[in-house]
């Protein structure tokens, strides 16, 4: 799978933790994950799952799809994930913390939800402006479009 491993390269040139296939327009469900940035191990993951959800936490969430917009976004502290590999292996994951809110992020990605779809519209509020300039850089209307490249940035 060349493209997977080019979704990952793009992950990383973006200085992202996490991307989700549609977001590079590839009807796939399909992530790549780094959440500790050791590029090692198994990082390419396909038809996850989430099975369990515990506890909750705020933490402050950025994405490669709305640059330079950062909110606190309500994730359960620990899932279970289960994912296949490349190679059809079966994998049941138990994360917590950063790699939690990262593997709801993308999965959020996948069932077609970015961040400001998790917050309340009072916090949206906060960040309309930066968010009316993006549609309109997306639309062409307002000086060069951004990257498209998305995914779950730090």
């Amino acid at each position: 799978m060349e493209q997977a491993r080019q979704m990952l390269d793009l992950m990383y040139e973006a200085d992202g933790v996490g991307l989700a296939a549609p977001q590079v327009g590839w009807p796939r469900r399909l992530v790549t994950l780094d959440s500790e940035g050791t590029r090692q191990g198994q990082r390419i993951f396909l038809n996850p799952v989430i099975t369990r959800r515990e506890g909750e936490f705020e933490h402050e969430e950025g994405c490669l799809s709305l640059p330079g917009i950062r909110l606190k976004v309500p994730r359960a502290d620990k899932v279970t994930v289960v994912v296949y590999t490349l190679e059809g292996e079966r994998l049941e994951l138990e994360v917590e913390g950063l790699a939690s809110c990262v593997w709801q992020h993308e999965l959020d990605h996948l069932n077609g939800l970015l961040i400001i779809d998790r917050v309340p519209p009072t916090t949206l509020i906060t960040v309309r402006d930066q968010l009316k300039k993006l549609e309109q850089e997306a639309q062409g209307t307002a000086g060069p479009a951004k990257s498209a490249r998305n995914g779950y940035r730090r």
